[in-house]
């Protein structure tokens, strides 16, 4: 098995969660590579043999090393997120896309036909948007990063319909709450101005309180790439993409939900500072989703906001509850 992003936090993730339950596909884990451009965290007192590769799967032969021991599951998780692929043109298409490229050849010259999990995203579709938006929404993405996801999806369709592998490529939402420090998303203030006002800090608003965005949490983000690894891929059909389910709601309902877990002087600790360079990125993301295929599917999320602030405290704050109150 080998998961490339690694090092990220839903890769670090979804390796805790792989060596937890010691089984995939209801088979017996025995290897799990881990790549990365730093090393990620490799799991202690576990059976399972781990390797750690860094490098860069853009440079030649990169790719073809790692998928050299034939891993039955790959999940694809390398990328450079949406602020970062905006702004550094070149970086983003050489991770995103070149990246990318590069491992999904790699499967095809080694000649097996593995099960590949991408995480594609749902900046693949732009503006303007119906209320709720519908499994066959036209992609039609306004950003760099998510045009870059879109192309990684259009190559796993063709290499899977032509029996090359056998890919999923699952659209995740925005990912909320993110532990730890911020990164260079568009999107990280939405995990911002709920994380630091549970540990007793300001946050910074930098978009209108009516802003609406569909959110999943980490711990369901695992759960989507466990569902999509075992998946029957003659169920899912040749749109081998799936909108995942999720949570829409406004930042304002968002700030409500802080209030009702962690009480009025969280919510009273966010700041709002407009900032155009992420309101020009933002304005155009959709909004909610139905998300049928993927629930017929078996995908499953929080079905509240409350519940995904919960899960945060949960499995990122020491003793599961809340300082604020």
């Amino acid at each position: 098995m080998l998961i490339t992003g690694a090092a990220g936090m839903i890769g670090r993730k979804l390796t805790g969660r792989l060596v937890k339950d010691g089984m995939l596909c209801g088979r017996k884990i025995s290897h799990l590579d881990l790549h990365d451009i730093v090393a990620a965290e490799t799991p202690s007192a576990t059976a399972i043999t781990t390797n750690t590769h860094i490098g860069d799967l853009a440079v030649p032969g990169a790719a073809e090393a790692l998928v050299e021991a034939r891993p039955d599951v790959i999940f694809h998780l390398a990328g450079v997120v949406s602020g970062e692929a905006e702004a550094n043109f070149d970086l983003g298409y050489r991770v995103n896309l070149d990246g990318t490229r590069a491992l999904f050849d790699a499967l095809r010259l080694a000649v097996y036909n593995p099960r590949l999990v991408f995480t594609s995203s749902i900046a693949v579709f732009g503006a303007p948007f119906p209320e709720i938006i519908p499994d066959d929404f036209h992609a039609t993405p306004l950003t760099s990063y998510g045009t870059q996801k879109l192309m990684g999806e259009a190559l796993l369709c063709d290499y899977s319909r032509r029996g090359l592998f056998d890919g999923i490529a699952i659209r995740l939402p925005t990912i909320c709450v993110r532990p730890g420090k911020p990164n260079k998303a568009a999107s990280g203030f939405f995990s911002g101005i709920i994380r630091e006002p549970l540990k007793g800090e300001i946050a910074v608003l930098p978009v209108p309180r009516s802003v609406v965005h569909t959110h999943a949490s980490p711990r369901s983000a695992v759960g989507f790439l466990i569902r999509a690894a075992e998946i029957d891929g003659a169920a899912v059909g040749p749109r081998r993409a799936l909108n995942m389910p999720g949570v829409g709601v406004s930042v304002a309902e968002q700030i409500q939900a802080l209030g009702r877990v962690a009480g009025s002087k969280a919510a009273a600790l966010i700041r709002e500072e407009p900032d155009q360079s992420v309101w020009a990125i933002v304005k155009n993301w959709p909004t909610r989703f139905e998300a049928h295929r993927a629930r017929e599917l078996g995908f499953v999320a929080e079905t509240s906001f409350d519940d995904i602030i919960r899960a945060h405290i949960e499995d990122e704050m020491a003793g599961g509850s809340s300082p604020i109150q």
